[in-house]
């Protein structure tokens, strides 16, 4: 894999001068001898100095046309985290600006955080940084470079390690970056992480998109030439490119249609940048009267732009040969725009840099409007929810519009509106006909929204939404009120245990004994140790043991709720190899709507009268189960101890592929040598369709042994999908896309 070209100083400060006349050139040479100094003797897992690193981060700063204190910070970003150099220190050289730039970049250690798990800390660091990127967005577009970077240097590092942060990067860095705007890096994020997380896919579509893109070499160039040739004859001065798709985009298109690259034509796409809108739209004109344009794909994204700001024209012809084409018409400025995105719009003004207050902004700020109270786990779960594109737009009554993701619904809209509106919405209007809450929304729909004061929001609204304001506040609402309840329980499972040892509730409130309890647990106040009582998560025996000494009464018999708190883990329960952190004394065993596997990302929850669930991450009933946060609990694999008492684990496959008599032999041939062995297989092929599917079980050592065997088998030619599938007849598309 080809490195990034090592850049100079001189290289940065050459590119800033071209859109700074004005630059700083002091502030950015003592940033670059200063980190160069405390750096010095540091080495990447690639063997090159450690300073190539944040010289680049730099450089991708210059070419995305920033000012002068974030391209400093660009080269100081690690110098926090990875050096001796203190943030009072940072702040004498640099300044008080420059310096809470690097802080806000720099992570908080395992050691230096309160939460029991890297992934905890891992989602606590990402909202500190969504944070301080609301008061200066320079701070995320830091971040970006820096792992863009990461991200072109990852082959240095084990395989798992790969992995994990390709799998990070897709879910979140590049959803981002295509929130904030910024194309350019988006795909290539997008392009970096395909490569290692499906890397026998990614070698062979790159293979056969280059035998393509060489085969149509001929009618390509004779579309550029009459383009070219159509916008001169009407006196439109534009810039004509031809390109190749981003490879992401083209492979997610070939798994949604299930098809292979010799049915696919428009990966190739030309850009037309014209001076004016007005040219925008003569050119669209010129291109519709030369070929005949595809239903349903002529999208105008100048009149109704998207909510990262990107605008543009973008139409499907069909050309020479019947091969249908795309082609983007777009100004200079919307092409800046589009590849730069909200760096784009900085404006400088008296020597500090400012940017504009629009939907990108706002749609930072609202990722965070509800996460002071949510864990760093349903932080980044509620996150990830909402880090893809808007794509429907629904109109007011008055003609005030929003922006949703596909799949909204009017109880979304409602939300939209105010919170009371959503807790109350009782139904609605769309278009003047009457439709319930879970109606979803389509472009160009007009919402009325119609409430009632008897109508609150309950479980069931949550698999309604499609949006996290929404989802957030009716968890806040749902939170408050379960709490309530279970503080009810609660107190009254305490107050029944010590009636059982002849002492009253007024007696041990506020007691002694009762405030050794509470620092036990880390609770606050009583109403905390009720509710974790009427949730399950303490049993009211034990704490009313703590609380009240034990005077020689034969203690009743534990209630079958209150022994499995403490009952030991057996493997024959399918807890085997896991425990929950901190307290390996918790009945533990393995949900079978997932069956996770050893080395998977797991949760677990406590069922009352069962013990502790284990699901994995990606479980489809893991998304209701968060529900219900106090009921979460942190669990691990056990060190040493296979997950399945050595045995193993049985997985599903599901398999879809173009038909060929020796398809079955060939999934055989793969499975064996990855060392696993096929426990069941069914096939069936569609031969009208030329496709094939088939199901297999296969055994599995851990989680790294079904990442290989889906690689092997996705690598097979006219492979097109390798799903693993759930205990109920889901598939975990998360499994597949990991692989």
């Amino acid at each position: 894999m080809a490195l990034t070209p090592k850049v100079r100083i001189e290289d940065i400060l050459n590119r800033v001068e071209l859109y700074r006349p004005d630059l700083d050139e002091n502030l950015l040479r003592h940033a670059y001898v200063f980190a160069a100094n405390r750096h010095q003797g540091q080495v990447r897992r690639s063997g090159e100095a450690y300073f190539v690193h944040p010289l680049t981060v730099a450089w991708i700063l210059a070419q995305m046309e920033l000012d002068e204190v974030a391209i400093a910070a660009g080269l100081l970003h690690d110098i926090l985290e990875d050096t001796e150099t203190t943030e009072a220190e940072l702040e004498a050289e640099f300044g008080s600006q420059i310096s809470r730039l690097v802080a806000a970049l720099t992570k908080i250690s395992v050691y230096e955080s309160s939460y029991t798990t890297r992934e905890e800390t891992d989602a606590e660091n990402f909202r500190r940084l969504l944070l301080a990127s609301i008061d200066d967005v320079r701070v995320i577009l830091i971040k970006l470079a820096d792992r863009l970077h990461n991200m072109r240097t990852l082959n240095f590092l084990r395989r798992e390690r790969q992995v994990a942060i390709a799998q990070e990067t897709l879910e979140i860095y590049a959803p981002i970056s295509n929130r904030l705007g910024i194309g350019s890096i988006k795909g290539e994020l997008e392009d970096l992480c395909f490569r290692y997380l499906h890397p026998h896919a990614a070698e062979r579509l790159e293979h056969e998109i280059e035998e393509r893109a060489a085969a149509a070499k001929r009618w390509f160039s004779r579309i550029q030439d009459e383009l070219t040739e159509l916008t001169h004859e009407h006196d439109i001065q534009g810039t004509i490119e031809g390109r190749v798709k981003h490879h992401y985009s083209v492979y997610r298109k070939l798994k949604a249609q299930g098809i292979d690259v010799s049915n696919v034509f428009d990966f190739l796409a030309f850009r037309i940048i014209v001076p004016t809108i007005a040219d925008c739209y003569s050119t669209l004109g010129l291109i519709h009267q030369q070929w005949s344009p595809v239903p349903g794909r002529i999208k105008d994204y100048i009149a109704m732009p998207k909510p990262n700001a990107y605008q543009s024209l973008h139409t499907s012809v069909i050309g020479p040969e019947g091969h249908p084409f795309e082609i983007q018409i777009r100004t200079e400025a919307m092409h800046k725009i589009a590849e730069f995105g909200i760096a784009a719009h900085w404006s400088y003004k008296e020597g500090e840099a400012e940017v504009e207050q629009d939907s990108r902004v706002t749609w930072l700020r609202s990722l965070l409007d509800n996460s002071t109270s949510s864990s760093p786990r349903e932080f980044l779960d509620s996150l990830k929810v909402d880090l893809y594109p808007d794509e429907v737009y629904a109109f007011t009554p008055k003609g005030d519009v929003f922006s949703f993701p596909a799949g909204a619904a009017l109880l979304d809209f409602a939300y939209r509106i105010h919170t009371e509106v959503g807790h109350t919405c009782v139904g609605g209007r769309v278009n003047g006909r009457w439709v319930p809450l879970k109606t979803s929304l389509k472009n160009g729909d007009i919402v009325e929204i119609s409430t009632s004061p008897q109508q609150a929001p309950h479980h069931d609204w949550l698999s309604l939404v499609g949006t996290n304001r929404a989802r957030s506040k009716i968890r806040a609402h749902l939170k408050r009120e379960e709490k309530v309840r279970a503080i009810e329980v609660g107190r009254k499972l305490f107050e029944r245990e010590i009636r059982r040892r002849g002492v009253g509730l007024k007696r041990v409130l506020g007691s002694d004994e009762m405030k050794a309890a509470l620092v036990t647990h880390g609770l606050a106040k009583d109403e905390d140790l009720f509710a974790a009582m009427g949730f399950g998560r303490l049993s009211a025996q034990t704490i009313v043991a703590q609380v009240v000494p034990d005077q020689g009464a034969e203690t009743p018999s534990a209630t079958h709720e209150d022994r499995w708190a403490a009952a030991p883990k057996s493997p024959k329960d399918g807890g085997g190899g896991l425990e929950v952190t901190g307290d390996p004394d918790f009945l533990v065993y393995v949900a079978q709507c997932c069956a996770p596997v050893r080395g998977e990302e797991i949760v677990g929850f406590v069922t009352r009268g069962k013990g502790v669930a284990v699901h994995a991450r990606s479980c489809p009933n893991v998304k209701n189960l968060l529900y219900h946060p106090e009921r979460e609990i942190p669990v691990r694999w056990s060190r040493g101890l296979d997950g399945r008492g050595g045995q193993g684990s049985q997985v599903d496959l599901d398999m879809v592929f173009r038909e060929d008599p020796a398809m079955l032999t060939s999934i055989s041939q793969a499975i064996s040598a990855e060392g696993s062995g096929i426990v069941s297989c069914h096939l069936q092929t569609e031969q009208a369709e030329g496709r094939g599917s088939a199901s297999v079980t296969v055994m599995v050592d851990d989680a790294d042994h079904l990442r290989r065997i889906i690689d092997r088998l996705l690598s097979l030619k006219g492979m097109h999908e390798v799903e693993r599938r759930s205990g109920r007849g889901q598939f975990s598309r998360a499994a597949a896309s990991r692989g």
